[in-house]
């Protein structure tokens, strides 16, 4: 007989936790510990040997995966040619991250670069389709060096407030 919750997030977990779907989430499990440190939570085998719910333990925060379940409506990046969601990471080394993560066979779709908003932050895609933002954040900068940053990095590429302000001149 079920024993009633003695709270209502357990612990461990935060508020919001992602869920993906992964074509292969046994072979995504192998790589988010390569890539990631990832320890393995738990694992709910289901129908053919797929994974009908994994948790793993990436830093402080859970992510939840499953296997891809066309039938279910249940479709991962792969089959949707591409994600609009992004994973984000803060490491405490941006640089060994990603190093880690591609020798795991991440893709890097961003490199390393130092950011206006502080972070030294790059991207890749994993085998399985998901996007990951790495980061370690280096500068506290207030919202409205945040901005002023972003403006300098506008006019240095021809774009943002000094290329619009041009712009509209003409």
């Amino acid at each position: 007989m079920a024993t009633p919750a003695k709270q209502p997030i357990p612990d461990g977990m935060h508020t919001l936790t992602s869920h993906i779907v992964c074509e292969g989430a046994s072979d995504a499990i192998a790589f988010y510990k390569k890539a990631f440190n990832a320890e393995e939570l738990a694992r709910l085998p289901g129908p053919n040997g797929k994974i009908m719910h994994a948790a793993i333990r990436i830093g402080d925060s859970v992510l939840m995966l499953m296997d891809d379940f066309p039938e279910w409506g249940s479709l991962g990046p792969k089959a949707l040619k591409g994600s609009p969601v992004t994973l984000h990471l803060y490491m405490n080394d941006v640089d060994a991250a990603m190093k880690q993560a591609v020798a795991a066979g991440a893709t890097v779709t961003m490199p390393v670069a130092d950011m206006f908003w502080g972070d030294r932050y790059g991207q890749v895609v994993d085998p399985f389709g998901h996007r990951w933002s790495i980061a370690t954040h280096k500068f506290d900068y207030s919202p409205e060096e945040i901005q002023q940053n972003m403006a300098k990095m506008g006019e240095m590429t021809g774009c943002g407030d000094a290329a619009a302000a041009a712009a509209a001149k003409q």
